[in-house]
């Protein structure tokens, strides 16, 4: 697993990504309005904002909240209007990031992006300095306990997967980019529950940091994610468990 994933996962798992349920509301509707702006109103039909409406009920947002970013973002109902824009840099160690935004104000974004990266041992970059150092794929996680790993590995794999593998007490299963629904729905024949499935973007290669660099590498990252205009972060650092877990405690 990639360092940015292990690092959600540790933080879902203390609860800390979701202790401002006021900021994650935040995140999850400017996600659904934009969604629903560029791709419909119908979840049958928009991957994206039937993934984006998953995440909003993972968060135990109520359904009326869903309903207006919905119509806000077919026009039904008046709105912000938001910009996607994705800003690249470099964390402390020369490690690559991969900032997605949804923004109202391109120009405060990229002031606030910039100010986050040069006070926590980075600096921001030019746009395709590390971009493609990534590659867009599928994640999906299975507690271990929920399923048996032959019966688990057959289903993902006939149903497209490139791999899946074994990460303390879940499966990891990383799939294409255009296999991702596939998966997804293969689990939901076979009634297999997942505990996280998103599109994300995997690093190529990764960088090992300790000490200093790990720390200061993780408030980075920290910072940037309590942004309101950020959605997702994406770097390619590999930082040992332990100390990801003493940043979450």
């Amino acid at each position: 697993m990639s360092g940015h994933s292990k690092w959600s996962s540790i933080k879902r798992k203390k609860g800390k990504a979701d202790a401002e349920r006021g900021k994650t509301f935040t995140k999850v509707i400017k996600e659904i309005t934009v969604s629903a702006r560029d791709g419909g109103g119908d979840p049958e039909g928009n991957p994206r904002l039937r993934a984006a409406m998953q995440a909003a009920k993972a968060a135990n947002m109520p359904a009326a909240n869903i309903e207006r970013a919905i119509k806000k973002g077919t026009g039904e109902l008046p709105g912000v209007s938001y910009e996607e824009v994705s800003y690249e840099g470099y964390g402390p160690g020369g490690v690559a990031v991969l900032v997605e935004v949804l923004t109202d104000n391109r120009n405060r974004a990229v002031a606030d992006i910039r100010h986050i990266f040069t006070h926590n041992g980075g600096n921001l970059g030019e746009v395709g300095c590390v971009g493609w150092m990534f590659d867009k794929k599928g994640l999906i996680q299975v507690d271990r306990g929920s399923v048996d790993e032959e019966e688990l590995m057959e289903t993902v794999l006939d149903a497209g997967a490139l791999d899946m593998k074994l990460e303390e007490d879940y499966f990891e299963i990383v799939t294409p980019f255009n296999k991702f629904e596939a998966v997804k729905q293969a689990l939901g024949e076979k009634k297999i529950p997942y505990s996280q499935a998103e599109l994300t973007m995997i690093p190529q290669t990764t960088i090992k940091l300790e000490d200093k660099e790990a720390e200061q590498m993780l408030r980075l990252m920290e910072a940037l994610e309590d942004h309101d205009d950020v959605q997702k972060v994406y770097a390619n650092f590999d930082i040992a468990t332990e100390i990801m877990e003493k940043m979450t405690a």
